[in-house]
């Protein structure tokens, strides 16, 4: 089946050094990377010749998750893009409304699994074309499931932009 979202930008691949940067803004509280890695993203974007999205939605991170992290790497990573590209972000227009185990030690399969129903749209987005932003895209589950509710609520076209896309992902 394909997935639910029509295009991807990833400008870099998921190794060293990107990996370090990618961990350090995630888990290590270094913001600065965030807005480093984020001013690539927007470079990236700005240059490909994809029909540009009318709005910018991070992967929302489940509250417990927030509360614990202190932020959203997604959001972090998504405000230089916004400002970049001068579109608006979709912080409060969807949630994580389950808790979902960690991604990292998961096959495909399970990360499917994992995801089912873990997003939902919270109101009207108003919009027909929206790129989703995160770090990394491994198998694509998460952006995937966050894509069918989008769909679901009526957007037409999804596109993800995320810095980094794993191998063999």
């Amino acid at each position: 089946m394909p997935p639910p979202f029509a295009a991807t930008i990833a400008p870099l691949r998921y190794r060293s050094p990107v990996d370090h940067l990618i961990l350090g803004a995630k888990f290590g509280g270094r913001l600065q990377l965030t807005r480093l890695l984020g001013e690539l993203l927007a470079e990236a974007a700005g240059m490909c010749e994809l029909p540009r999205p009318e709005a910018l939605l991070p992967v929302p991170l489940h509250p417990q998750r927030q509360r614990v992290r202190g932020y959203n790497q997604a959001v972090e990573l998504a405000r230089p893009v916004s400002r970049t590209l001068g579109l608006p972000l979709l912080t409060g227009a969807c949630r994580r409304v389950r808790a979902t185990a960690s991604q990292t030690r998961l096959d495909g399969r399970a990360r499917r699994a994992n995801l089912r129903g873990a997003f939902a749209v919270t109101g009207a987005l108003g919009c027909a074309h929206v790129a989703i932003v995160d770090d990394v895209m491994t198998t694509g589950s998460t952006v995937a499931a966050l894509a069918q509710a989008l769909v679901g609520a009526g957007v037409r076209r999804v596109d993800v932009w995320c810095v980094a896309r794993a191998d063999g992902g």
